[in-house]
């Protein structure tokens, strides 16, 4: 087996394309936090692909973990001179390998937030990207207000402290930027968040403000923040993936990626400071993002929340297992067409029906691999986001919204920390505890987990909501996970 790193790429066999540029020649262009599968699955295979055909040599990527787990990465990405292996799974069993090098270098900014804020003020940085989770913006669900409270945004706030969170890294590098009078760089967000550019522009500001008012009057009006629609779906590595790239490779990679074949990222062309060619690459920039995002949102991304508990329930571990699955393809399609799509504007060159179609395709697909666990995971920071606004639309215009509302009584009905065998359920969610003393006070009172406002604001209060959802609990509670989806399919 062949180690991963710069001088052994030569060694790998010719069934693993490595990148075909001198890497020794790459600058760094982009500063990313954040740095996962999906990081590496996306924006820097985007990268790579352009240096692959001889451009965006002054674009690499220097990537920046802020937390105590991106301690890992660094050690890998180290150990691999930045090199990753990332393979496509295709449904039909076939593995497409490449190793990836459009990253120079990574930081643990624990070990030295001075030279994580002086990487950022580099002059030659002209987009800092982002890949924080739904998460990591620190707001109120319902209000969308910064959480100026929050420990670790406390402690950044204070006179000289040396920063530990990436607003405290971006903004003090673009205190330096300006009183160096170096341009700002473009903040681009790439997570699963509708108007993600608009939720970074808010959470930067109002922490540059609480910095310097002045300052953060300069970030509202010099510095940029691009929305983004970003589409792959990339389960977490295993030890099975890490097996099979070595043994059918030769590759020993600490920690390749695998991802399925598809791939879609759309770009507001927002970049005052400049970009890479992207569109060279297969991106789709455009005027206007939000049509795109919202369709990725509701359709992909509350779909998978419609298979992740339901599925749970009724026994299946694996999404591919689950979206085989009649019954659940069906559910999800119905979903899909008669609840989500009515809330959609026209997607410019896109046919909703066969998007909807494609989305059970990249569920069933049985190499990739994906985790029903992982779409369980953090539901506190994506029902909130990706389908009480479809419940919303469709009750203020009079819709369909049962199928909606028992997405949410599946969550509710999870969150009790027990399977309907009597199994015990891992709930992880950063309101975990919170969830699942609220959900099993439901038998009793039914409406307990819907009246938590900061997650679903007055939707207890809607009577049409209601109904629906406490008629899905219900259900849930009497029959199990199948049982519903056949009424709510058959009704």
């Amino acid at each position: 087996m062949t180690a991963l790193n710069t001088k052994n790429l030569a060694s790998l066999g010719p069934d693993v394309p490595v990148p075909g540029y001198d890497r020794s020649a790459l600058t760094p262009g982009i500063v990313h936090f954040g740095v996962g599968g999906f990081h590496r699955a996306h924006q820097a295979m985007y990268l790579d692909r352009l240096m692959n055909d001889g451009t965006a040599l002054d674009w690499a990527i220097r990537g920046i973990g802020v937390l105590p787990g991106d301690r890992a990465m660094k050690d890998t990405l180290d150990a691999q001179d930045g090199l990753y292996t990332l393979v496509l799974k295709h449904a039909d069993g076939r593995r497409e390998p490449r190793v990836i090098g459009s990253m120079v270098d990574y930081l643990f900014a624990p070990d030295d937030p001075e030279a994580a804020v002086e990487a950022v003020a580099d002059p030659r940085i002209r987009i800092v990207s982002l890949t924080v989770t739904e998460g990591g913006y620190n707001v109120h669900h319902v209000t969308g207000e910064f959480l100026a409270d929050s420990p670790d945004v406390a402690h950044d706030l204070a006179p000289g402290a040396a920063p530990r969170t990436v607003f405290g890294i971006v903004t003090e590098a673009l205190r330096r930027r300006r009183a160096r009078g170096d341009a700002p760089f473009t903040v681009m967000s790439c997570d699963n968040i509708q108007g993600n550019g608009h939720l970074a522009r808010t959470v930067f500001t109002a922490f540059a403000s609480l910095v310097d008012p002045d300052l953060g009057a300069w970030v509202a009006e010099r510095v940029a923040f691009p929305n983004s629609m970003v589409d792959r779906i990339t389960p977490v590595t295993t030890d099975a993936d890490r097996a099979e790239v070595e043994a059918r490779f030769g590759v020993a990679d600490r920690w390749p990626v695998v991802c399925e074949p598809f791939t879609q990222w759309v770009l507001e062309d927002a970049f005052p400071a400049g970009r890479p060619p992207l569109e060279d690459a297969g991106v789709q920039v455009v005027a206007d993002v939000e049509p795109y995002e919202l369709m990725k949102l509701r359709l992909l991304n509350a779909s998978h929340q419609g298979i992740a508990y339901f599925g749970h329930l009724a026994g299946y571990r694996m999404v591919h297992d689950a979206a085989q699955d009649p019954l659940f393809a069906r559910f999800l399609l119905d979903y899909m067409e008669r609840e989500a799509a009515p809330t959609l504007a026209p997607v410019p060159g896109v046919d909703l029906a066969e998007y909807r179609r494609t989305l059970i395709e990249r569920f069933a697909n049985p190499e990739v691999g994906d985790t029903i666990a992982r779409l369980c995971a953090e539901s506190s920071d994506r029902i909130p986001k990706w389908l009480v606004p479809v419940i919303r639309a469709q009750s203020a215009a009079g819709g369909e919204l049962h199928r909606s509302a028992a997405i949410v009584a599946s969550w509710a009905r999870y969150a009790e920390g027990t399977d309907e065998q009597g199994e015990s359920i891992d709930v992880v969610d950063r309101l975990a505890a919170e969830l699942t003393a609220t959900a099993r006070t439901q038998r009793a009172d039914p409406l307990a987990f819907v009246a938590a406002r900061d997650l679903f604001g007055d939707l207890v209060e809607d009577p049409r909501f209601t109904a629906a959802y406490t008629s899905a609990l219900a259900s849930l509670h009497a029959h199990g996970a199948r049982a519903t989806l056949e009424g709510l399919v058959g009704g």
